[in-house]
């Protein structure tokens, strides 16, 4: 679209845009990338999460407990270009990270390295949203009636068997709703943190869609064709939630709709 002409007087191209992405060379990796960061943050996040909150439920200590959640929640609540900033205070050459890596026989400067930069992004994620994502897991495991920890320890049963076969399918729905709106979030990534912690040597495992967007259309002006690229991504996004939703309401009777 000519922004100076408006949507009215500009020339109608089709899906020139979308067919110029999908026969593009950037293609398969930008998506590739996607995928891959996506769910590598999935795999490690999520349950991080839930196992994070059954480990302070069976903190008695009210004190001890109240100052793990706090510090937990802190690194939330810290300015995104702050955490960046640490990051790669951390890992870059020199970098306190760095050189604990370069001591174990690894790269001396993670954050300019393609084979490290997925993990900087994956293990940031997990410092900073630990705690927070664990709030609405701990409030479900508030509605557990007691007396079924109490019947099952007059049967014998130690706190493994009580975590599955008390803990876990009492909270087995909040479970699953958070996963269906998480896979509704699968292709967006965590694309602001990328921006501001990559750089072109790490382009081949960090560049994502999203931040393909970003430089097409802020930095190239490039306003349809970044357009296209970016509707494509919301279409596939809801296709995952929708099909998210479908199967878990179809094998756990939970869904969002």
């Amino acid at each position: 679209m000519n922004i100076g002409k408006g949507l009215l007087g500009s020339q109608w191209v089709g899906f020139k845009n979308f067919t110029d992405f999908f026969g593009s060379y950037y293609f398969t990796r930008l998506l590739g990338n996607t995928l891959a960061l996506s769910v590598y943050d999935l795999y490690v996040s999520f349950p991080a999460a839930i196992i994070f909150a059954l480990l302070l439920n069976e903190v008695h200590n009210r004190l001890f407990k109240r100052t793990i959640q706090t510090v937990s929640y802190l690194p939330y609540f810290i300015s995104m270009v702050v955490v960046c900033g640490l990051v790669k205070t951390f890992t870059e050459s020199g970098g306190a990270i760095s050189l604990i890596s370069q001591a174990l026989g690894g790269p001396s400067e993670l954050i300019s390295n393609a084979g490290a930069f997925r993990s900087i992004v994956v293990g940031s994620n997990l410092w900073q949203n630990l705690g927070y994502g664990s709030i609405i897991y701990i409030s479900a495991l508030g509605s557990i009636d007691t007396e079924l920890y109490e019947a099952a320890r007059i049967d014998g049963a130690g706190r493994w068997k009580q975590t599955l076969h008390i803990t876990l399918p009492g909270i087995i729905s909040t479970i699953m709703i958070m996963l269906i709106m998480r896979m509704g979030q699968l292709m967006t990534v965590n694309y602001q943190k990328i921006i501001l912690l990559y750089s072109p040597a790490v382009y081949t495992t960090g560049d994502v869609i999203s931040t393909f967007v970003y430089r097409k259309g802020l930095l190239e002006n490039n306003y349809s064709y970044a357009a296209a690229v970016d509707l494509f991504n919301s279409v596939i996004n809801t296709l995952i939630l929708v099909s998210a939703n479908t199967l878990s309401r179809k094998y756990t009777e939970t869904s969002l709709f």
